[in-house]
């Protein structure tokens, strides 16, 4: 029986990847860089930072330091720890301005509230930092549970973050639906941890997935 839908953050609630974007092309003139070709900056940008965050998934690194490999690697400078973080607070102060949610955000989590489920999030991050994103763009009065990794065993994809989200919940797996618009995160792990899952697919990336969805309005209450 369906007692909660669990949302992703990033990228399903949250337009991280325009923020991203947004963030990085205002920051680069600072830097004294071109924007020649801006689609490979931000390709270059994101791969790095992908990485890098899943080294501090992984619990090889900080928060922090996940910060400082971006901005060295980016920029190929031997930075100390103290110039990264001045160079990173750069991107960082745009990045949080340019925090927005999706418009279909707040109405499904209005949605599922009403329908009598817990609407509930699990994120991979510092929970600071997610909860302070929360905050900005207005979707925490709609959540009434947030989970975030740094305060599990383990992220995204690995069973045991699935796990202990349902305990925290106080639910069994089969009494969970997770949302979210990465397929191995937010789909195949939390299928395979025995809960159900549908894929947001804002831009089509992922037509070999039959339980898709194209807006979170399609979000699936019935279970």
């Amino acid at each position: 029986m369906l007692k909660v839908v669990l949302f992703d953050l990033d990228d399903t609630l949250v337009d991280q990847e325009g923020a991203s974007r947004t963030a990085l092309l205002d920051w680069l003139p600072e830097l004294g860089l071109g924007l020649d070709d801006p689609d490979e900056l931000v390709t270059a940008w994101s791969t790095i930072a992908e990485d890098a965050f899943a080294r501090y998934q992984r619990r090889e690194i900080t928060f922090q330091d996940q910060r400082r490999v971006r901005v060295r690697e980016f920029l190929g400078a031997d930075a100390t720890d103290a110039e990264a973080d001045e160079l990173f607070s750069g991107y960082l102060s745009r990045y949080e301005r340019a925090w927005i949610a999706f418009d279909d955000a707040v109405p499904a989590l209005r949605r599922v509230r009403d329908a009598g489920l817990v609407v509930a999030l699990l994120t991979n991050g510092d929970s600071a930092h997610q909860r302070s994103k929360l905050e900005r763009t207005g979707l925490a009065e709609h959540l009434d549970v947030v989970v975030a990794s740094d305060d599990l065993p383990a992220g995204k994809p690995e069973p045991r973050a699935y796990a202990a989200a349902c305990e925290v919940l106080g639910v069994s797996p089969g009494d969970v639906l997770m949302v979210g618009n990465d397929v191995e995160k937010d789909f195949q792990g939390p299928r395979d941890a025995g809960m159900g899952a549908v894929l947001l697919d804002r831009h089509d990336r992922h037509p070999e997935v039959v339980d898709r969805i194209r807006t979170l309005a399609d979000v699936p209450l019935a279970g």
